[in-house]
């Protein structure tokens, strides 16, 4: 039931939402998203949305703004009036108030002739047919038809701000999610060890910078560039191949042409290259010169994967 009357949504939309789109994003206010109930607790969540994605906005709740936190709203902000029915006691009292005060509101309701739809400079219809409980009568399929119009007008004012995935990290420091938009390379690569060898090194100090730096690998490295690399797989392979290696030199084992990222690059590119690549490490540079290493470990303690 709910998701046919999500697909039954696109069949209501007329030049009202196109309208109220255009009304919040002109708007020098902020918008006001106000219910009561269950409407209450979806006009939470599309406040939470708007706000993440460039639209400054704040929940007021229906019963509330008539016992005084009508100041909450300002000259030039924009209301949206979330109600099911649209008759609602509180939304009879409120509704007039706002009118008064001469803010633009949006109505969001199932039912467009009700006192809000009637009221309302705009009206964003979610109708639905009848809610997915069995008495249908707990609020189940109106609030994710509520729920869904809140993300289609967050998205088109989204876009309409033109706002990337850099604005979007500005509002999202915290969590796995922000460090996918912020965290780069060198981050990460900073605070680990710097192995490095030069190519003539024997292979007892390249077990030993290999140990020592705790990352599994070391570059080869020859005027401050890169020019091989070698694993604890490298080391592997030479055992199960040479009885006597106290003559070999870092050059005889290195793997050439190793695969590398700019200490600038997006963590998560890092971890692309990772998955693409089958490997665990990735020697960094920065301006062409030997930066560090990244390892996997480091994506996952930082909460990447």
């Amino acid at each position: 039931m709910e998701s046919q009357s999500i697909s039954n949504l696109s069949n209501l939309l007329n030049s009202d939402f196109s309208d109220a789109v255009e009304l919040i994003y002109k708007s020098k206010g902020r918008v006001i998203i106000t219910g009561i109930g269950k409407s209450a607790i979806i006009a939470n969540k599309i406040v939470a949305t708007l706000n993440s994605t460039g639209t400054p906005s704040v929940f007021m709740h229906a019963a509330d703004a008539i016992h005084g936190d009508l100041g909450l709203i300002l000259k030039d902000d924009v209301v949206i009036c979330i109600s099911k029915s649209g008759n609602t006691p509180e939304i009879k009292v409120l509704v007039p108030l706002i009118k008064s005060a001469k803010n633009k509101m949006i109505a969001l309701t199932g039912n467009k002739d009700s006192f809000l739809g009637l009221n309302a400079d705009y009206v964003l219809n979610t109708y639905v047919e009848k809610e997915a409980c069995p008495n249908n009568l707990a609020p189940t399929t109106s609030t994710t038809a509520q729920l869904v119009m809140g993300d289609a007008l967050a998205v088109c004012l989204l876009e309409l701000r033109g706002f990337s995935s850099n604005d979007f990290a500005k509002y999202h420091p915290g969590g796995a999610l922000g460090k996918k938009l912020y965290l780069r390379v060198q981050d990460i690569s900073s605070a680990n060890e710097k192995p490095e060898v030069s190519s003539n090194t024997g292979i007892k100090e390249v077990i030993i910078e290999i140990s020592e730096k705790m990352l599994g690998v070391t570059a080869v490295i020859e005027n401050d560039k890169v020019i091989g690399i070698i694993t604890d797989g490298d080391l592997r392979r030479m055992l199960s191949k040479s009885d006597d290696f106290t003559l070999l030199t870092a050059k005889d084992i290195m793997s050439k042409n190793p695969k590398l990222i700019d200490a600038e690059a997006m963590a998560v590119d890092a971890l692309e290259v990772m998955e693409t690549n089958g490997i665990s490490q990735l020697l960094v540079e920065d301006n062409g010169k030997y930066a560090g290493v990244v390892h996997l470990h480091d994506l996952i303690k930082e909460g990447i994967i």
